[in-house]
């Protein structure tokens, strides 16, 4: 259910100085939002520079990548591709009826992608699946089931923040930030074969989770694993970035990446580069 919404611009692009001497062969990539069921994107405008060859846009998985190529960059040139864009974001309401929501059993492939390990996120190992799976007994419905997950997780992870280390080390240790506390609770329900990801927001993530009704139809649920107690809604309108935490992206084929990022590759020069990625009403 859509709550209230926000309206922002949010511009992303990249800007390439050739600083020490001649650069060739320069691509560079850049993520941007999409739309979501509460998200809508419209494009305000468009800017590139001379010496930008090529601008255009390529779907890597659930991720939208701006894609830049510059042949040649002259020694104290700079070249420049920048997109602004128009993302209203609204809130989302909790189910008025919780008990109509059963645990999938039956998933299409784009779904059951969210029931296996990302990077750091393990959800199959032992210790993790042993907590899931005495989390789940005996609860009343699918709802409590995800819950009781939810919970665990905010009682047993205290927020701290540091370097990022994962589910099962925040489990170990008792602490952890919104990336930790996120991952802990993706761990779990996954454990539990019940998909979930990632959501991330400009300085922010949080997870959401994936329910069916009696006809089979899905529904993401989010909530706020690091701050607030929001479960089945969440109040967020900061521009949803990305969803998901598994990622292998052309630019590097062999790492799987747990958020798709800037990429800048090319000949000669060491060129300076500056990644653009600023909310225009002064927030980054």
């Amino acid at each position: 259910r859509l709550g209230d919404s926000q309206v922002n611009r949010y511009q992303v692009g990249v800007i390439v100085s050739s600083n020490s001497g001649p650069c060739s062969g320069l691509v560079a990539t850049a993520p941007v939002p999409v739309d979501w069921p509460e998200q809508s994107v419209k494009v305000i405008d468009e800017e590139t520079s001379p010496f930008v060859q090529r601008f255009a846009y390529r779907m890597v998985d659930t991720v939208r990548q701006m894609l830049v190529q510059i042949p040649q960059l002259p020694a104290g040139q700079q070249a420049k591709a920048l997109v602004t864009i128009e993302i209203e974001r609204h809130t989302l309401e909790p189910p008025s009826d919780t008990s109509v929501y059963l645990l999938p059993e039956r998933m299409p492939l784009d779904i059951r992608k969210y029931l296996g390990d990302s990077p750091y996120i393990e959800s199959r190992h032992v210790k993790i699946r042993s907590i899931a799976k005495e989390l789940t007994q005996n609860k009343a419905n699918a709802w409590e089931t995800v819950e009781a997950i939810y919970d665990y997780v905010r009682e047993n992870v205290k927020y701290q923040e540091g370097p990022l280390k994962g589910a099962l080390k925040a489990l170990q240790d008792g602490t952890g930030d919104c990336e930790e506390l996120t991952s802990l609770f993706i761990a779990l329900c996954r454990a539990a074969n019940i998909p979930a990801r990632t959501v991330w927001v400009p300085g922010h993530c949080y997870p959401e989770f994936y329910l069916v009704d009696k006809d089979n139809n899905g529904y993401w649920f989010p909530c706020q694993a690091a701050g607030t107690r929001e479960f089945g809604g969440i109040s967020e309108t900061r521009p949803i970035l990305q969803k998901g935490d598994d990622f292998r992206v052309p630019e590097r084929p062999r790492d799987r990446q747990r958020y798709v990022a800037e990429f800048l590759t090319g000949r000669g020069g060491q060129p300076s580069v500056k990644f653009v990625r600023e909310l225009m009403n002064g927030n980054e």
